[in-house]
């Protein structure tokens, strides 16, 4: 039983999410915030920063690519040492009472599979992987971070306000001067596996997105203002089904008028409750 104290729509929320036991669950920033990873935007929905770097203006300009690696180094240290918190760990104590039949998440921080869920899909890529554009060799994030910092000494210990998607807020620095690794066998274009704004979802990723929504039997929304499309897109063929959504989050959705039933409580509050009626 949930305690009175957090209310009857908790309650409600809970006795739904009991009720079924093949969940779906999409994750966004705020269910990473309480790691120190900070969201995007507030509860209105709107930025908090300016928009990061598209993949048009990664790809076509030298400069937008030096200041990106330059923010994207000093981030490095603090996404590598992130840690996963109660939410991600209830997370995966749920998948092993085989009550979630996969995750989904538009976080790019790896805490998921950190914290022990092992059914995930990193809906918008990896930041601890990097690629090349041209041959489509992978390397590990820490072999450039070592590359960047032996290129870069001097600006290799410049701090700055870390960011959702791995980087640091640093504009008042010349990195006119930064040196920033190619790729060692073909001489291409690095990027971190990460779909940038105005970049696409793999096809293999959305078609394995929309066979996890067929085996569900709904959804349940943490920490996501959903005003990216691809989390959104998730929620209509959700309801297209006539299966349920729950929406948990702090602010406006962008489907708060397809959802079952919305809360404000924390994610970590909802899911601890989820998890000690299943374990009790």
């Amino acid at each position: 039983m949930v305690e009175a104290i957090l209310g009857a729509l908790v309650e409600d929320v809970i006795a739904r999410l009991l009720s079924k036991s093949n969940w779906l669950v999409l994750t966004g920033a705020g269910v990473s915030s309480e790691s120190g990873v900070p969201t995007y935007r507030d509860k209105q929905g709107n930025w908090q920063r300016k928009p990061p770097v598209t993949h048009q203006e990664f790809i076509k300009d030298h400069y937008a690519r030096q200041r990106f690696w330059l923010r994207n180094m000093a981030g490095w240290r603090f996404m590598s040492e992130a840690r996963p918190n109660s939410s991600h760990l209830y997370l995966a104590d749920i998948e092993k009472e085989n009550q979630i039949t996969h995750l989904i998440t538009q976080n790019v921080d790896g805490l998921h599979q950190r914290a022990g869920s092992t059914h995930v899909i990193d809906l918008h890529g990896r930041v601890d992987t990097v690629g090349c554009l041209c041959c489509l060799k992978e390397f590990p994030r820490i072999e450039i971070q070592e590359l960047l910092a032996l290129y870069n000494p001097r600006l290799s210990q410049i701090v700055g306000q870390i960011l959702p998607d791995g980087d640091a807020d640093i504009d008042d620095i010349d990195f006119s001067m930064m040196k920033i690794p190619d790729c060692k066998y073909c001489g291409g274009i690095l990027k971190p596996k990460v779909v940038f704004f105005g970049d696409s979802i793999p096809k293999p990723k959305l078609i394995d997105v929309s066979n996890q929504i067929e085996l569900s039997d709904g959804l349940l929304v943490l920490g996501s203002s959903l005003v990216v499309y691809s989390g959104y897109r998730i929620c209509l063929e959700v309801a297209r089904q006539n299966k349920p959504i729950i929406i948990v989050n702090t602010g406006i959705t962008r489907a708060d008028h397809i959802a079952s039933v919305k809360t404000e409580e924390r994610s970590s509050t909802i899911l601890q409750a989820w998890h000690d009626n299943l374990i009790n």
